[in-house]
């Protein structure tokens, strides 16, 4: 049984714009699933919809085999979610933002208190419990945003940009701590720009364009279909550039001590490090010149024009 299921979803703005254009998903428990797509594309409106912020015009949505429109507080017990925007009271202390959405949820006092105690630890948060979260940096109210959104222990949680704007140190700990979660059964639906984050984090993916779906699938086929990688070595010692061989392998010489060179899906890397060791070209480190992932979403939305 899917975590959730997406059929045939619509949705038509009232003046005209068609958001979405009968989009179809599964998402099957316990999946690490991203949701990505430009500015636009129909990715927050489908999490709206989801959680009923955004009404649909047309299509079903079904929560652990709930159907939303039949029984949406049943289904909406399952979701935790982390909007975009901070969207909580600014002047109330800490904990009383994880009391008030643990009763939301008729969760009892002593329950919610045990665990708004134990999500705030996780998020680093539980020395600010008394403090008002408008003296939170920007960093702590997205921990905060998270740490609520699983005050119910949700089954399913949605994250829309979760990581947006927030420092890199931040980040790394926030993707260890849903790697983490996601790792103890719960079903986790990521948006996000920052591609290296979706390809990091999740197992699938879709990707949403102009209100369709163009990919859905694996990570890993995803990746599969870059027809050629660019990698950047870094070298040892400085290059001999007169005397540079690499057959087959289109190389553009960056500096004496970088090479950028093209490997095509057929090519064995193998071969390439051979021809390095026969010309006694050591390699300090080697990397992706770009993050694959995005290097193929550009491909495939710049292919989807109107």
């Amino acid at each position: 049984m899917p975590a959730v299921k997406i059929n045939h979803l619509k949705k038509i703005y009232r003046n005209g714009v068609e958001a979405l254009k009968g989009i179809s998903l599964e998402v099957e428990a316990g999946d690490f699933f991203g949701l990505l797509g430009p500015n636009g594309a129909g990715k927050s409106t489908t999490i709206g919809i989801i959680t009923s912020m955004i009404n649909k015009t047309s299509g079903k949505i079904f929560i652990n085999d709930i159907d939303i429109d039949e029984d949406f507080l049943k289904a909406k017990s399952f979701i935790g979610v982390v909007p975009q925007e901070i969207n909580f009271n600014i002047f109330q202390p800490v904990m009383d933002v994880m009391l008030k959405q643990a009763g939301y949820y008729g969760i009892a006092p002593s329950v919610a208190k045990k665990r708004a105690e134990k999500y705030l630890k996780q998020m680093g948060l539980w020395e600010k419990r008394k403090q008002l979260v408008r003296f939170l940096s920007g960093g702590m109210k997205r921990r905060l945003m998270i740490a609520r959104a699983l005050v119910h222990e949700p089954q399913i949680l949605i994250l829309d940009e979760p990581t947006a704007g927030v420092d890199i140190e931040l980040r790394r700990l926030l993707w260890d701590f849903l790697k983490e979660l996601n790792q103890k059964g719960t079903t986790i639906i990521l948006t996000t720009h920052y591609l290296e984050e979706a390809e990091h984090l999740c197992r699938n993916i879709a990707i949403v364009h102009k209100g369709a779906v163009i990919e859905n699938t694996s990570v890993r086929n995803l990746v599969r279909k870059l027809e050629v990688e660019t990698f950047i070595f870094d070298l040892r010692e400085p290059l001999n550039e007169s005397a540079l061989i690499l057959k087959n392998f289109p190389c553009r010489i960056l500096d004496a001590c970088t090479l950028e060179i093209d490997i095509d899906n057929h090519q064995n890397i193998n071969d390439l490090f051979e021809l390095f060791n026969q010309q006694k070209i050591l390699i300090k480190s080697m990397r992706n010149k770009v993050n694959r992932l995005e290097e193929l979403f550009v491909r495939l939305t710049g292919n989807h024009g109107e």
